[in-house]
């Protein structure tokens, strides 16, 4: 997950820093060094992609070229 599309989920999913911090279970000082493209522990970056992912948002990448974020306009049936 790149810094830009965790920045494009976020703006599509209406999120704030604040309310992402506390689905997420981190603090709004690691989401904004997230944002800034500064290394994060993979544990953490894996926490954050999942809340995202569990929201419906979809993670495109295809090589070096191309990348992006798709959004589910509902939720997936369990």
């Amino acid at each position: 997950m790149l810094a830009v599309q965790f920045r494009m989920a976020r703006a599509a999913l209406d999120w704030g820093i604040v309310e992402f911090a506390e689905r997420a279970g981190v603090s709004t000082n690691t989401l904004v060094r997230l944002e800034r493209g500064e290394e994060l522990k993979q544990s953490t970056l894996d926490r954050l992609r999942k809340v995202l992912e569990e929201a419906g948002i979809e993670f495109i990448a295809d090589g070096d070229e191309w990348f992006g974020v798709r959004v589910r306009r509902t939720k997936p049936a369990s």
